[in-house]
């Protein structure tokens, strides 16, 4: 009961002293709460992708299965692979497969809308255990039924949060459901990023993806597992189970399974295939946040020093009448802590408008993701251990300073934190810490900077201003591939005559959406022993394509009005031209694929096919008439216009013309090549402003600190000051002495600075666009502006103190 009442009262004598200097105590928030703020939202992405279990009950015992070929992960499954594991395994109470995305459209009330769900077995919702707002999961009995399950979100806004929607029929893609269940809400599947919105019986899906589910060779992978492992059943002792059944399958059909194995880990984890490059990436954000936060707790240090002079006398009265040293400390200590969770609180504020601002960037996939960022219980946890954390480490070195003065000294006023000649003071050392640490945040930013203004500088081998997209994906509707040419081809002429359009065409997917359909292709006139296999990027694309998209000819001519069993023609990029027929002229030349063989009528040039900081890929465009039967498209068909006026106008043309043809069809990714492209430089357009923002508050931090530092060297010589004033120093020769002092301070940073800089750079290799981790005229320029700014902090008091007259300065103690 003391100590509680020795604290209640400590709080109180702070929040008192707190009051009587508000200006002390908003700055220190301020600068604790931007430092806390970055911490918190890099945190909130971390939680997001690294930390947050799947939305199941007992996540812990959730796992993702794969399976390994040659040891190297990670594939899907087989359809009597599955089963095999389904029914041998002993370690897992239950296991269930599921096709990872299946696009319908929606229609009855409003506009048709496409969205994407699931297909999966009966017992998903039983193994998954993911709970429901409504109605249930699928049954045993209904695995070939048209039954659905829909996601949380998806019930809200398309069906108004119906509570009575069981039993009730919906349309997908012009077939109906009963709706059986409503997930709960943040359910969206297992997968980390992946958002469905609905789940239907696996036997069901061939009925939304005609062709799909029939897929029962050993050699075909196509499903995503997940099962849930027995109470009673450990990590190890499944991983052996896997193993010896991955042998024993092995041993039943040696040429379908080969080096094949299994390997597992608790669902919603990142992709083991992307987890490396995701968390290191995560742990360079992180780490430039904690150099954010070492400024501002530096920064918060000397404003704590600052104050020391002023209490000097103060705790050596309360020391010479019987305080103890200990009470002093943990007051000091209390103050501290106020002030850090105070801006711990305020952090996490920003941090919340911050995670909104993220919602801005876009991922340019043609499948729905979920990148939404939040500030969850686990952010407000870190932000508290972080501030109590900041507060004790940046508040203890002050407090230690300031309790401890000669109790004489201190009764006669006089300033032991301000002894002549003391260099390695306290204070200087932590400026001298923040502005090191500011060189290597603002290396940091230069070299994203420089990497976003080489990445929107990349030639991406067509012309992106003056086009506007959008899709509609006519087999969700139940086209044929050749009523889908034939709606395409009529769409198209309608759009082209369109007032304010130059040309319009279709393709099957847009450049720069992350990932595309390949196959290898080989020369056909070349001897077997010297014709390589090219992993070569597939396109089907309709009339004016390349004029559409603005890719010039480098030699032949495009197809044109191909028969769909007649001979098949392409068009190449240079990057396979180069790659099949080097010196040769590729036209007229034939290239062979699995299954087809192509003559080439023309080539073109290199355009980014997957990402902009790829190497050009090889690239084979093929007709869309020809194709579109035996490889039709999984996401739907872009319809692409050049245009000459308002492009909102020309997308609500485009629209009415769409539904003029079908009114049931749904459209999506309605958007502009400009915005695409934008949405394409996500990375870099991300990392530029995260480390952006962190350079600009590290170096604001570091210049307010060194600028505090030289104010308080100042004051503590105003008397010295007004004497070589006196005496008859110029004033020029004052400024210079200040100055000097803060220039010596920021040289002493500024080499451990860059060595840390250069180190650290070396994380960055893999999201730097066109630029080196040891860019030359980042690491030249970063030190010369950082200087520039911390003589500009330092003048700022040498004019105030050389300004000042002798005499007043005399008399200032």
């Amino acid at each position: 009961m003391l100590k509680l009442s020795s604290l209640l009262r400590d709080t109180g004598y702070s929040w008192r002293r707190l009051r009587k200097c508000p200006a002390f105590a908003f700055v220190t928030i301020m600068t604790l709460a931007l430092g806390i703020g970055a911490n918190a939202t890099i945190f909130s992405i971390v939680s997001k992708f690294v930390l947050h279990p799947a939305p199941v009950s007992d996540p812990s015992r959730l796992m993702a299965l794969h399976t390994t070929h040659h040891g190297e992960c990670c594939n899907q499954f087989s359809w009597p692979l599955f089963t095999d594991l389904r029914d041998q395994s002993k370690s897992f109470s239950g296991i269930a497969a599921y096709f990872e995305l299946v696009p319908a459209s929606i229609s009855g009330t409003g506009e048709p809308e496409r969205v994407w769900g699931q297909a999966a077995t009966a017992n998903f919702f039983d193994v998954v255990q993911s709970g429901m707002t409504l109605g249930r999961g699928f049954r045993a009995s209904e695995e070939n039924l048209p039954v659905v399950v829909l996601g949380h979100a998806l019930w809200q806004q398309r069906f108004g949060a119906d509570p009575l929607i069981n039993g009730k029929a919906i349309n997908l893609s012009g077939r109906p459901f009963t709706v059986v269940g409503v997930a709960n809400p943040g359910f969206h599947g297992v997968d980390l990023i992946l958002d469905c919105q609905f789940w239907v019986p696996l036997g069901e899906l061939d009925g939304l993806l005609p062709n799909s589910s029939n897929f029962v060779s050993r050699d075909y992978h196509w499903l995503a597992v997940t099962g849930r492992l027995k109470p009673d059943a450990k990590p190890a002792q499944a991983s052996a189970e896997l193993a010896m059944l991955a042998q024993r399958i092995l041993k039943a059909h040696p040429n379908n399974e080969g080096d094949d194995g299994f390997r597992f880990e608790q669902a919603g984890s990142l992709p083991p295939r992307d987890a490396s490059a995701v968390l290191l990436f995560l742990g360079a954000l992180s780490l430039v946040a904690l150099m954010v936060l070492c400024i501002a707790g530096a920064n918060v240090g000397n404003l704590f020093l600052a104050q020391a002079a002023s209490r000097q006398r103060e705790l050596s009265v309360r020391l010479a009448i019987g305080a103890t040293r200990r009470h002093l400390l943990h007051q000091m200590l209390t103050e501290s802590l106020m002030l850090a969770v105070a801006g711990g609180l305020l952090g996490v504020a920003l941090s919340l408008r911050a995670t909104r601002a993220l919602a801005a960037f876009h991922v340019p996939a043609p499948v729905p993701l979920d990148l939404s960022i939040t500030v969850d219980a686990k952010v407000v946890l870190y932000s508290f251990l972080l501030s109590v954390a900041t507060g004790v480490l940046f508040g203890l070195a002050p407090a230690w300073t300031v309790v401890s003065p000669m109790i004489a000294a201190g009764i006669k006023g006089e300033d032991r934190l301000a002894r002549p000649g003391r260099f390695w003071s306290l204070a200087n050392v932590l400026v001298i810490s923040q502005i090191a640490i500011s060189v290597v945040l603002l290396c940091s930013t230069g070299l994203f900077l420089r990497s976003l203004e080489s990445a929107s500088k990349i030639d991406i081998g067509f012309r992106s201003n003056g086009l506007v997209m959008m899709a509609v994906d006519p087999r969700l509707h139940g086209y044929s591939p050749g009523r889908t040419t034939q709606f395409l081809d009529q769409l198209r002429e309608r759009v082209a005559a369109l007032p304010g359009v130059r040309s319009a065409t279709y393709t099957d997917a847009i450049p720069l959406t992350g990932g595309h359909r390949s196959d290898g292709f080989s020369a056909e006139n070349r001897p077997a022993a010297d014709r390589p296999s090219i992993i070569t990027e597939l396109y089907v694309v309709g009339p004016e394509y390349f004029e559409t998209m603005g890719t010039r000819f480098v030699s032949g001519h495009p197809f044109a009005n191909e028969i769909p069993g007649g001979p098949k023609f392409a068009v190449v990029n240079q990057a396979l031209a180069e790659r099949l027929f080097k010196d040769q002229n590729p036209v007229g030349q034939r290239v062979t694929g699995p299954g087809v063989t192509y003559e080439i009528t023309g080539v073109v040039q290199n355009v980014k096919s997957r990402v902009l900081g790829e190497d050009f890929r090889p690239v084979l465009y093929r007709s869309l008439a020809q194709n579109i039967a035996r490889d039709p498209s999984f996401i739907g068909y872009r319809i692409v216009v050049r245009f000459t006026r308002d492009p909102a106008a020309v997308a609500h043309a485009v629209r009415g013309e769409i539904h003029s043809l079908d009114p049931t069809l749904a459209i999506f990714d309605a958007q502009t090549m400009e915005e695409h492209l934008r949405d394409a430089l996500f990375l870099p357009r991300l990392a530029g402003s995260l480390f952006g923002t962190f350079g600009v508050l590290g170096l604001t931090l570091a210049a307010v600190g060194l600028y505090g530092v030289m104010n308080s060297w100042v004051s503590r010589r105003t008397r010295e000051m007004g004497i070589r004033l006196a005496l008859g120093a110029r004033i020029r020769e004052v400024q210079w002495l200040i100055v000097r002092r803060g220039l010596l301070l920021t040289l002493l940073a500024v080499i451990p600075g860059l060595a840390l800089a250069w180190a650290t750079s070396k994380l960055y290799t893999s999201v730097l666009y066109g630029v080196g981790p040891h860019d030359l005229i980042t690491f030249a320029g970063a030190p010369v502006f950082l200087t520039c700014v911390a003589a500009v902090a330092c003048w700022i008091p040498a004019r105030r103190a050389a300004s000042a007259e002798p005499l007043e300065t005399l008399r200032h103690e």
